[in-house]
């Protein structure tokens, strides 16, 4: 039970399972924002600068109907029967589709930001493809000679680089105000 435990942490904590939770919770949230966004905000302008063409009515009849009937909007041919091929629907799906897939990009590369970088002490063996140390000459699972490599040291994350930095700077500032104050 403790390995399971261990494993599951483990899972969690790698940056895949993350993403794709952030990436599936984001993607939900959002998704009757950007939908909004495409059909009322971004589509009309478009169709203008195109002609006019409102994207939410472009269909095409593929059977059925009256004959020689020209419908202007998709819910008066399916009313008539018409079978529709709605293309409109279809490029505003693919636009909202694009706008959260960047939204969620940018919400994994700001999460990525706060991890900090792990040391690299192991790495695998060419032939067996075990796991062994990174200083390893010779593999101890398979026996093959192979090339030692070099430790990657572990590093911090790039927001805690930027918060110590901003704490020298303050702590340099209210120095300089401490030193003026006493004067």
């Amino acid at each position: 039970m403790a390995n399971l435990l261990k494993e599951f942490k483990s899972f969690i904590y790698k940056g895949s399972a993350i993403d794709m939770a952030v990436g599936i919770i984001v993607g939900s949230v959002m998704t009757g924002m950007v939908n909004s966004l495409v059909k009322d905000v971004l589509m009309p302008p478009i169709g203008l600068l195109i002609g006019g063409v409102d994207f939410s009515s472009l269909f095409i009849v593929l059977a059925g109907g009256e004959p020689g009937a020209h419908y202007t909007t998709v819910a008066a041919a399916n009313a008539a029967g018409a079978t529709t091929m709605n293309l409109g629907t279809f490029m505003n799906t693919v636009v909202s589709f694009l706008i959260t897939m960047f939204a969620i990009f940018i919400l994994v590369k700001i999460v990525n930001k706060t991890r900090d970088k792990k040391a690299t002490t192991t790495h695998t063996c060419p032939y067996c493809k075990s796991t062994i140390d990174i200083t390893a000459t010779k593999c101890p699972h398979c026996c093959s000679d192979v090339k030692p490599g070099k430790i990657i040291a572990a590093e911090e994350s790039d927001l805690k680089k930027s918060i110590k930095n901003i704490k020298k700077i303050a702590e340099k500032n209210l120095k300089k105000i401490k030193v003026k104050s006493k004067k």
